[in-house]
Protein backbone atom coordinates (compact mmCIF):
# COMPACT_ATOMS: atom_id res chain seq x y z
CA UNK A 1 0.00 0.00 0.00
CA UNK A 2 -0.27 2.23 -1.85
CA UNK A 3 -0.64 0.95 -5.29
CA UNK A 4 -0.51 2.91 -8.41
CA UNK A 5 -1.67 0.82 -11.40
CA UNK A 6 -1.09 3.24 -14.66
CA UNK A 7 -2.89 1.84 -17.83
CA UNK A 8 -1.68 3.58 -21.10
CA UNK A 9 -1.73 3.28 -24.46
CA UNK A 10 1.43 1.57 -26.11
CA UNK A 11 1.89 4.65 -28.18
CA UNK A 12 3.15 6.68 -25.22
CA UNK A 13 6.16 4.52 -24.31
CA UNK A 14 7.26 5.66 -28.06
CA UNK A 15 8.75 8.92 -26.01
CA UNK A 16 8.99 7.47 -22.74
CA UNK A 17 9.58 3.97 -20.92
CA UNK A 18 7.53 2.19 -18.61
CA UNK A 19 10.64 2.51 -15.85
CA UNK A 20 10.94 6.47 -16.42
CA UNK A 21 7.03 6.25 -15.91
CA UNK A 22 7.25 4.07 -12.37
CA UNK A 23 10.18 6.53 -11.50
CA UNK A 24 8.45 9.88 -11.73
CA UNK A 25 5.30 8.39 -10.22
CA UNK A 26 7.10 6.79 -7.33
CA UNK A 27 9.02 9.66 -6.74
CA UNK A 28 5.45 12.13 -6.74
CA UNK A 29 3.79 10.00 -4.11
CA UNK A 30 6.84 9.68 -2.14
CA UNK A 31 7.28 13.76 -2.32
CA UNK A 32 3.90 13.80 -0.23
CA UNK A 33 5.28 12.10 2.45
CA UNK A 34 1.90 10.52 2.82
CA UNK A 35 3.42 6.89 2.64
CA UNK A 36 6.35 5.33 3.35
CA UNK A 37 8.74 5.00 0.07
CA UNK A 38 9.07 1.35 0.55
CA UNK A 39 5.57 0.93 0.86
CA UNK A 40 5.30 2.52 -2.77
CA UNK A 41 3.82 -0.05 -5.52
CA UNK A 42 4.00 1.26 -9.12
CA UNK A 43 2.67 -0.90 -12.46
CA UNK A 44 2.11 0.22 -15.83
CA UNK A 45 -0.39 -1.59 -18.40
CA UNK A 46 0.37 -0.81 -22.11
CA UNK A 47 -2.57 -1.39 -24.15
CA UNK A 48 -2.31 -1.71 -27.28
CA UNK A 49 -6.67 -2.03 -28.56
CA UNK A 50 -8.19 0.73 -26.91
CA UNK A 51 -10.63 3.58 -27.55
CA UNK A 52 -11.48 6.88 -25.99
CA UNK A 53 -14.20 8.89 -27.49
CA UNK A 54 -14.44 6.43 -30.02
CA UNK A 55 -11.23 7.26 -31.43
CA UNK A 56 -7.65 5.62 -30.74
CA UNK A 57 -5.80 8.34 -28.75
CA UNK A 58 -3.30 7.94 -26.68
CA UNK A 59 -4.50 7.84 -23.13
CA UNK A 60 -3.02 7.86 -19.69
CA UNK A 61 -4.96 7.13 -16.11
CA UNK A 62 -3.73 5.95 -13.18
CA UNK A 63 -5.59 3.92 -10.65
CA UNK A 64 -4.61 4.93 -7.09
CA UNK A 65 -5.37 2.79 -4.42
CA UNK A 66 -4.54 4.03 -0.69
CA UNK A 67 -5.38 2.83 2.69
CA UNK A 68 -8.68 5.01 4.13
CA UNK A 69 -7.47 7.96 6.60
CA UNK A 70 -5.95 10.61 4.54
CA UNK A 71 -7.96 14.00 3.90
CA UNK A 72 -9.49 14.73 0.90
CA UNK A 73 -7.05 17.70 0.46
CA UNK A 74 -4.48 15.24 0.68
CA UNK A 75 -5.49 12.96 -2.06
CA UNK A 76 -6.73 15.70 -4.11
CA UNK A 77 -2.86 17.06 -3.98
CA UNK A 78 -1.78 13.54 -4.89
CA UNK A 79 -3.95 13.40 -7.77
CA UNK A 80 -3.01 17.04 -8.73
CA UNK A 81 0.81 16.65 -8.60
CA UNK A 82 0.70 13.02 -10.26
CA UNK A 83 -1.12 14.48 -13.38
CA UNK A 84 1.07 17.47 -13.51
CA UNK A 85 4.06 14.95 -13.38
CA UNK A 86 2.83 12.84 -16.46
CA UNK A 87 1.68 16.01 -18.66
CA UNK A 88 5.09 17.57 -18.58
CA UNK A 89 6.28 14.00 -19.16
CA UNK A 90 3.97 13.49 -22.03
CA UNK A 91 2.42 16.97 -23.06
CA UNK A 92 0.80 15.84 -26.64
CA UNK A 93 -1.19 13.09 -24.59
CA UNK A 94 -4.73 14.97 -23.90
CA UNK A 95 -6.38 12.64 -21.65
CA UNK A 96 -4.26 12.15 -18.38
CA UNK A 97 -6.22 11.46 -15.83
CA UNK A 98 -6.39 9.76 -11.69
CA UNK A 99 -8.51 8.95 -9.39
CA UNK A 100 -7.80 7.80 -5.66
CA UNK A 101 -10.30 5.00 -4.09
CA UNK A 102 -9.28 4.44 -0.27
CA UNK A 103 -9.71 0.66 1.18
CA UNK A 104 -10.80 -0.12 4.71
CA UNK A 105 -7.99 -1.10 6.89
CA UNK A 106 -10.58 -3.67 8.48
CA UNK A 107 -10.76 -5.31 5.14
CA UNK A 108 -7.04 -4.98 4.01
CA UNK A 109 -5.14 -8.43 4.58
CA UNK A 110 -1.85 -8.54 3.06
CA UNK A 111 1.15 -11.82 3.97
CA UNK A 112 2.54 -10.10 6.98
CA UNK A 113 -0.99 -9.84 8.83
CA UNK A 114 -1.50 -13.27 8.22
Amino acid sequence: MPHFVVDCSQSILQSQTEEKIIERVHHAANSTQLFDEGDIKVRVNPYTTYSVGNKPEAFIHVFASVMEGRSVEARAGLSKLIVSELVSMFPHVRNVAINIAEFERATYCNRDLL
